[in-house]
C-alpha cells in the first residue's frame, strides 16, 4: 500500500497581508517563501511561510482577505490547533520572545511527555509550540529567530471533531496511519516513523460549537504524497473507500486533489514535487509576485488590486 509521508502544508485565513507577514516573519522567524495569489480567487494573496526552502511539512499558508473581513469561530469540523516543534530547551526563550512582542500564551504545559505552549496569532489563529528532541530538520537560520531555538516544521495538527471513530478509521485503514497514543478525549495518530511533522490529533468535543469559517481559521490540511504516481495510488483507494474526492488539480508548486472526511475537514493529498524553486532562486524566495502562467496576462490588474506590502530584507537566502 502507498503510504503518506505525513503532513504537507495547512491553509488558514488571515486578515491583514501586512499584519500576517509581520508575525510569522518577524515575531515566529519563519520565512516567506512564497508570494502569490489564491488561484481560484487571483485579487487575493496566497503567502506560504516555511524553512529556508519551503520544505513540505514546514509550509503554513495563509490567504488574508482584509483587515474588515468576517471572521471565523474555531470549532468542530475543523483543524482547531496547528503545532510547530522548536527544540528542547527552547521554551523559555520562546515565552521570553513573545512576551517581549505582546503576545499572549498559555502555559507551559506538558502532553504526551513534550513541553508545549499554546498562543494564537494576530488574527486569532490557534497554534502551539512544543519541545522535540527527535527533530533533525534545520530551522531558518537567517531569520528572526537564533538557529538553536528556530521552528524546525510542524509537530502535528489537531482536529476538533464530534466524534473521531470515522475519521480514526479512515486515517489507519485508508490513508496508513497508525494508531501511537491516547490522552482523555485525545488520540494521536502518525504515518511513517511519528517523527514531528507526521502526526495528527483528533480531540472529540461533542459539546462544542461547530466551527465557521473565516478570519483566523484554518481553511484545509494537505498531507505528502511523494510523486504523482502515489498521489493516485491513494486517490483511488478513497474512491473505493467512499470518499469523493476530486480530480487532480495544477498548483503550480504541487498537484492537489481534495475530498471531505467524514468529521468534515477539508483533506488535500498534494505532491512533494515539483516544489518552489521551479520560480525563484532559493535566495530570492518570497521576494516577488509569482504567478503562474495562465494569470500572467492579468498582471498589471492582480498587482493594481493587492495591497503593497513589505518583506523583511533578513527573507533573502545566503548567496
Amino acid at each position: 500500500m502507498s503510504t503518506l509521508l505525513g503532513i504537507h502544508h495547512i491553509t488558514a485565513m488571515a486578515g491583514a497581508p501586512q499584519g500576517n507577514i509581520d508575525f510569522y516573519t518577524r515575531v515566529l522567524g519563519l520565512r516567506l517563501v512564497k508570494r502569490t495569489v489564491n488561484f481560484d480567487d487571483p485579487y487575493t494573496y496566497h503567502f506560504y511561510f516555511g524553512n529556508e526552502r519551503g520544505e513540505p511539512g514546514t509550509i503554513l499558508t495563509f490567504f488574508p482577505w482584509g483587515a474588515s473581513s468576517m471572521r471565523g469561530r474555531i470549532g468542530t469540523g475543523q483543524v482547531s490547533v496547528t503545532a510547530f516543534s522548536v527544540p528542547v530547551g527552547s521554551i523559555n526563550f520562546w515565552i521570553e520572545r513573545l512576551a517581549t512582542h505582546d503576545v499572549a500564551f498559555d502555559g507551559p504545559e506538558s502532553r504526551f511527555d513534550q513541553t508545549l505552549i499554546s498562543l494564537r496569532d494576530y488574527d486569532g489563529v490557534a497554534l502551539e509550540l512544543v519541545e522535540s528532541a527527535d527533530d533533525a530538520r534545520p530551522g531558518w537560520s537567517n531569520g528572526e529567530i537564533p538557529e538553536p531555538h528556530a521552528i524546525r516544521g510542524f509537530h502535528h495538527a489537531t482536529l476538533s471533531l464530534e466524534d473521531f471513530e470515522r475519521t480514526a478509521e479512515l486515517l489507519t485503514t485508508t490513508m496508513g496511519f497508525v494508531r501511537a497514543s491516547e490522552s482523555g478525549n485525545r488520540v494521536r495518530f502518525s504515518a511513517g516513523d511519528g517523527a514531528p511533522g507526521t502526526i495528527i490529533d483528533l480531540v472529540a468535543e461533542p459539546d462544542r460549537a461547530r466551527g465557521s469559517m473565516g478570519v483566523g481559521t484554518v481553511h484545509h490540511i494537505a498531507f505528502r504524497a511523494a510523486n504523482d504516481k502515489e498521489q493516485l495510488a491513494l486517490r483511488e483507494r478513497l474512491v473505493a473507500a467512499g470518499a469523493d474526492v476530486t480530480p487532480v488539480v495544477d498548483r503550480q508548486y504541487f498537484h492537489s486533489l481534495y475530498f471531505l472526511e467524514p468529521g468534515g475537514v477539508l483533506f488535500e493529498i498534494a505532491t512533494d514535487p515539483p516544489g518552489f524553486l521551479i520560480d525563484e532562486a532559493p535566495d530570492e524566495l518570497g521576494m516577488h509576485l509569482k504567478l503562474p502562467g495562465w494569470l500572467e496576462a492579468q498582471r498589471a490588474k492582480i498587482e493594481a488590486r493587492v495591497a503593497p506590502i513589505k518583506v523583511p530584507g533578513s527573507n533573502r537566502g545566503a548567496r
